[in-house]
């Protein structure tokens, strides 16, 4: 292969990746015209648009979609072959941005920074507020290194390790009219709800379920934190479809009744999430083998040493 071409597929491996000019040139340090041209020669080389335009993003074409298939893992080995970024977390003073839910922040985080501050002490882990949809685009315009959320978007551009997977439990104040027995589906329904949203939109998991059945529910008030549920539940009569996980909390659980929904509902997997341009990124690498082993050991030790719940999940 000419040297022309190789540089070639490794600009068009940052687009695929990026699936943007602009994020493309900015991976590779590049100007924009200079990846434009780049463009312009692959189309005439290999005689085809490979890349359309939609919108403000760009789609590859079929013959772009298998070129990649054959030559991603391909220049993906040889970029971390010709790589010398080394990464020890002793001597690092790197500063991290993770996505996460103020959950994740209850579960691990006093844990991740006792762990910094003995293994990396240079390291710096700053917590941003996580939202699906915001915090994918987030990963693919580099704003933030990891996320632990939902994975609600498969593309070529994300890459995830499966966490644990959840159910949902019914919570309410200890003395509300409907605690204490199971609820039937028209009692669930004219409740009046709580829900958290992490993007504003009053649609949970459970709306998604309720949709498919020709049914809805009356979302009274949504709040953007979990640590904001029970003081809401406590003092009025709203009732709320909280993750099992959060159940298992004591402070959590004080003062509420837990029950069961009326309904099964599928259970929610959690992922740690980052971008396929920090694959071979040996300080993403450590610190998501970090955040996996304490995320796990915790969702064990909570699910399995809690006294305080009542619902127990499988841990797979």
């Amino acid at each position: 292969m000419k040297t022309q071409e190789l540089q070639l597929l490794y600009i068009f491996d940052a687009i695929m990746t990026e699936r943007s000019v602009t994020r493309a040139a900015d991976r590779l340090a590049m100007t924009q015209p200079a990846v434009s041209n780049a463009i312009s020669r692959m189309r005439q080389i290999w005689n085809d648009p490979l890349f359309v335009r939609k919108g403000r993003q760009i789609e590859p074409t079929s013959y772009a979609l298998s070129l990649w298939d054959q030559v991603s893992d391909h220049m993906f080995a040889l970029t971390n072959a010709v790589s010398a970024t080394q990464f020890d977390p002793s001597t690092s003073n790197r500063t991290f941005r993770v996505a996460v839910t103020d959950a994740i922040v209850e579960m691990i985080w006093r844990q991740l920074v006792q762990m910094l501050e003995s293994e990396a002490p240079g390291v710096d882990v700053h917590a941003v507020p996580y939202t699906p949809e915001g915090t994918h685009a987030d990963l693919r315009e580099a704003h933030v290194d990891v996320a632990v959320g939902v994975l609600s978007q498969h593309d070529y551009s994300l890459r995830s390790t499966w966490l644990f997977e959840g159910g949902y439990v019914l919570a309410m104040r200890a003395d509300h009219p409907l605690a204490g027995r199971q609820i039937t589906m028209e009692e669930f329904l004219e409740a009046r709800h709580l829900l958290v949203s992490m993007s504003g939109d009053a649609h949970g998991f459970v709306d998604s379920y309720l949709d498919q059945k020709g049914m809805s529910r009356r979302i009274a008030a949504t709040v953007n934190h979990f640590s904001t549920v029970p003081v809401v539940l406590r003092e009025t009569n709203l009732i709320a479809a909280v993750p099992e996980l959060i159940s298992q909390d004591c402070g959590f659980v004080n003062g509420l009744w837990m029950g069961e929904l009326p309904f099964d509902v599928d259970p929610t997997s959690l992922y740690l999430i980052w971008h396929a341009r920090h694959d071979r990124d040996p300080g993403v690498v450590w610190l998501r083998e970090k955040m996996e082993n304490l995320l796990q050991e915790r969702w064990h030790d909570i699910m399995v040493n809690s006294p305080c719940g009542r619902h127990q999940l499988k841990a797979v």
